[in-house]
């Protein structure tokens, strides 16, 4: 059995029904005696011309079909002369007919994958049932499937059918329990992540996070602690940085505990969902500030910041994210740090999906924020507070979120994770800006030749792609279709659901051709959906 994913699709191609005429034979003709034997072990279909075929195929090879036509008379109303009084009054019936999948794929999805494209192509056909004359042979997986059985058997002894029906009801309450049925079957399903976190991680992290644990007060741990800062230093440019249990929100309440002790107004700039926390933070510590916020995804010019600066001297510092993750949009930190440094105001920075996902330099900059997963492709858990001058201990400062406590005790001034540490150092040696790049421009140029909609262009996040649905589809119903396939896309937050919006993170570790893969899926999904392009 081929194991490459498999294409499900409306037959459209000459060789593809060549096949099916060949398949069709042999499961009608050889596997169940429904049909006489012929020397060319081809059988057309009586109905071929009405018939459409959903087939799936593994590479070139058809392995499944199952055919739906809308015509009546049904073969179904030559079995059952009252065919119409077991139905429901306003049915709208199709006919399924000729299910067949190769015996090697038999104990697969692929079923369930067939039968998921037959619903939605009748129900973007306006079908309410389909109608299926199921074989006994298969009787307890269509009842797995959502078929109801109605009337008596019909067909020959030796070949005998129940007639069955399926609506979109029927079928969606069985989903649950024939996926698990399948999950038993073949094993769980094979996924690939493309959420913001957790990521995926190299087996190199994932063998050192499984290491025996060890004191944080041990001397190897604190030479782990001191090659891990130093990396981070390395990678930053920054001249110190400190390694808290925690996430990127309890580092910006470190950096807001710091700003508190910082005479003067502050500035924040917010166009997304983290620019709009970190006003949320500044609030909650009761910090004085101006805010410069935009729509989503609209660009803040550097005019527009600098007027801001002009207008109010008493500005002494200015907060903002690099990567605002619910669009992708990249901040040009460079060019904000040079109008910093001209009007004499310190730069924080939440920089936790830019990290490890493009380089960057905060030799110059006051305070910045990352995390142990996301860019760094390491498991959550650990929060980093990167910081340009030496900072002491605060009495003021409650002391889990005091960044001079943890200066003061190198890092470690209270338990502290063994396990995260060394998968944190294993995943700064990974790091690869280049091929994060590589495989966003070639997945970007792929999505929108499909004619998504992406927000942004190559001057945003390589490790954050935006796509923006049309108000006809929904973004839930789409990433719930790639979540059942095995595609994770970043899509249940809530100021993503609201915008209709789904996206494709590519931090942590990936492998192009598996990516490339898996946005050829993700395509033929949408098709899927859409009901409006035959993936060839």
């Amino acid at each position: 059995m081929n194991n490459n994913p498999l294409e499900y699709k409306i037959a459209c191609e000459q060789d593809e029904f060549q096949q099916i005429y060949a398949l069709n034979y042999q499961t009608f003709v050889e596997e169940i005696p429904q049909h006489e034997e012929n020397e060319n072990h081809i059988l057309v279909d009586k109905f071929h011309e009405e018939n459409t075929y959903v087939i799936a195929k593994a590479d070139e090879e058809v392995v499944g079909m199952i055919a739906v036509r809308s015509k009546r008379p049904f073969s179904l109303d030559q079995k059952l002369n009252n065919l119409d009084e077991y139905l429901p009054v306003q049915a709208i019936p199709c006919e399924i007919r000729l299910l067949s999948v190769k015996e090697e794929y038999r104990s697969t999805r692929v079923f369930y994958q067939l039968c998921d494209r037959l619903v939605s192509y009748c129900l973007e056909h306006g079908f309410t049932m389909a109608l299926i004359s199921g074989t006994v042979r298969q009787l307890r997986l269509y009842k797995r499937m959502g078929f109801l059985p109605f009337a008596e058997l019909v067909g020959e002894e030796e070949a005998r059918f129940q007639p069955m029906y399926l609506t979109r009801a029927s079928f969606e309450n069985s989903t649950k329990a024939f996926q698990r049925l399948m999950v038993r079957k073949t094993g769980a399903i094979t996924t690939q992540s493309f959420l913001p976190g957790p990521v995926p991680r190299h087996t190199r992290v994932e063998d050192a996070f499984k290491r025996d644990a060890t004191s944080h007060r041990s001397s190897s741990f604190l030479h782990e602690m001191e090659v891990v800062r130093e990396g981070l230093r390395d990678m930053t440019g920054a001249n110190h940085v400190q390694v808290a249990v925690g996430t990127g929100t309890l580092a910006n309440d470190m950096v807001a505990a710091q700003l508190k002790k910082l005479p003067g107004k502050g500035l924040i700039l917010s166009n997304g969902e983290f620019g709009s926390r970190l006003k949320d933070q500044g609030k909650r510590f009761d910090l004085t500030y101006h805010t410069l916020e935009k729509e989503w995804n609209e660009h803040i010019t550097m005019e527009e910041i600098e007027t801001v600066l002009q207008c109010d001297p008493d500005i002494k510092w200015l907060w903002t994210v690099h990567c605002e993750t619910s669009t992708g949009y990249l901040y040009n930190i460079e060019e904000i740090l040079s109008l910093c440094q001209k009007y004499k105001v310190e730069l924080c920075i939440d920089a936790c999906s830019s990290v490890g996902t493009v380089p960057v330099d905060f030799n110059n900059v006051f305070l910045a924020t990352s995390v142990s997963g996301k860019g760094l492709g390491s498991y959550p858990g650990l929060a980093l507070i990167f910081h340009r001058e030496i900072i002491g201990p605060s009495d003021s400062i409650p002391r889990y979120l005091d960044v001079g406590m943890y200066a003061w005790n190198g890092s470690v001034p209270y338990t502290h994770s063994s396990n995260l540490l060394v998968s944190l150092k294993e995943a700064l040696q990974l790091i690869d800006y280049e091929e994060t790049l590589k495989i966003s421009k070639k997945v970007r140029r792929m999505l929108a030749d499909e004619g998504f909609h992406i927000l942004g262009g190559e001057d945003y996040s390589p490790g954050v792609i935006t796509i923006a649905l049309n108000r006809e589809q929904c973004s839930r119903q789409f990433g719930d279709a790639c979540k059942s396939r095995g595609i994770l896309l970043s899509y249940e937050s809530d100021y993503l659901i609201k915008r209709n919006w789904v996206q494709v993170a590519l931090m942590g570790e990936h492998n192009e051709r598996e990516v490339l893969n898996a946005m050829t899926m993700l395509i033929r999904e949408y098709n899927s959906m859409i009901g409006t392009k035959v993936v060839k």
